[in-house]
């Protein structure tokens, strides 16, 4: 994959944590005060730490997966593994990766897992 491509993507995944960091600051309380209590530091590391239980508590559900695979996805790309599919090997289109950057799977096996999961 192309260094100017993994570097927009890499962009765009620490847009979109920052995003949803933000978005948890303005909606949560708990999630506030544990952020304001903190050393000061770089907002988006803060998901990664494991600060406490209040911390995963404040987090929805949704919003804890994503970061997760937002993280996963940052780790693939330090790794030299972004874009290669988990189940079958292959390469992810790009175009997949710029809609859902953090996505997994290519079309056609995330297809066919969610065929078995109805």
């Amino acid at each position: 994959m192309k260094k100017e491509f993994l570097e927009k993507i890499k962009n765009s995944l620490t847009a979109l944590k920052q995003e949803i960091i933000s978005n948890l600051i303005a909606s949560s309380e708990d999630f506030k005060e544990i952020v304001e209590g903190m050393d000061p530091k770089d907002i988006a590391d803060t998901a990664s730490d494991d600060i406490d239980r209040k911390m995963i508590e404040a987090l929805g559900s949704q919003e804890l997966k994503r970061l997760k695979l937002i993280d996963s996805a940052l780790t693939r790309i330090e790794q030299g593994k972004y874009g290669i599919c988990i189940k079958c090997g292959k390469q992810i289109p790009q175009n997949r990766l710029e809609a859902i950057p953090y996505a997994l799977m290519c079309i056609d096996c995330k297809t066919a897992e969610e065929r078995r999961n109805r």
